[in-house]
């Protein structure tokens, strides 16, 4: 099943929606032409590829970050790499960052793991996406599980103000 940016559903967890509804919403509004897929779960990165027919560096990780003063930036970081700290906290110019516990992420995004995107978060916090993703284009979680969605990378980061650097290491 695909559906366009300006699909809806029926399914609604009160006046915010459900992650995918925020997630097509914010999509829309920016003007982001994306293709949206319900797939069967999976247990890895690697088993999502599969099911997707695409190779692991082609699905975009949106990796929630925590800054020391308790604020958030999402990091994009394509599946078959992972972030590199030292670089990450010298484009920041911070000396320490961190992964927080799923049930932090949750509320600092509306989404839980395995779904997130920045794309319709609940607070539009920074965005630093990895070069590797420029010029390609990438599936990312879709605010809910058992969904993806494909969409330009460029396009993406565009309409997210992302910064776009050289924040990854190969696994």
């Amino acid at each position: 099943m695909a559906d366009n940016a300006g699909a809806t559903d029926n399914a609604s967890d009160g006046a915010s929606g459900t992650g995918r509804e925020r997630f097509l919403a914010d999509a829309a509004a920016r003007g982001l032409d994306v293709q949206l897929v319900e797939r069967l779960a999976a247990n890895s990165l690697e088993e999502a590829a599969r099911i997707l027919g695409i190779q692991p560096s082609d699905i975009v990780k949106s990796l929630v970050v925590k800054h020391k003063d308790g604020s958030f930036l999402f990091a994009l970081v394509p599946g078959d790499r992972q972030i590199s700290w030292p670089k990450l906290r010298s484009l920041l110019g911070v000396n320490k960052l961190s992964l927080p516990p799923a049930d932090v992420a949750l509320e600092a995004t509306g989404y839980e793991r395995g779904t997130i995107t920045p794309l319709g978060s609940t607070t539009p916090w920074p965005v630093y996406a990895d070069a590797a993703i420029a010029g390609r284009r990438i599936s990312m979680g879709a605010g809910q599980h058992g969904y993806s969605a494909f969409v330009d990378a460029d396009a993406l980061t565009a309409a997210l103000d992302a910064v776009v650097a050289d924040i990854s290491d190969a696994v």
